[in-house]
């Protein structure tokens, strides 16, 4: 699964997880995606991944 929104381009991000005693080793956060049926502007429907606030921004048009 693609966990790129393709509304917005939000993806995977990277960074430290720090343990208690200041290791650092690499670890990513994803973002929340779901794959949702969108009106086309042709007039057809598709399933594309977006992301929760794009969703609740209301920037799609769900079919």
């Amino acid at each position: 699964m693609s966990r790129v929104c393709s509304v917005c381009g939000k993806g995977r991000m990277s960074g430290n997880a720090v343990s208690h005693s200041h290791r650092k080793t690499r670890r990513s956060w994803a973002p929340n995606v779901q794959k949702v049926k969108v009106n086309t502007p042709s007039g057809g429907v598709s399933e594309v991944y977006v992301c929760t606030r794009c969703l609740r921004a209301g920037k799609v048009d769900r079919a």
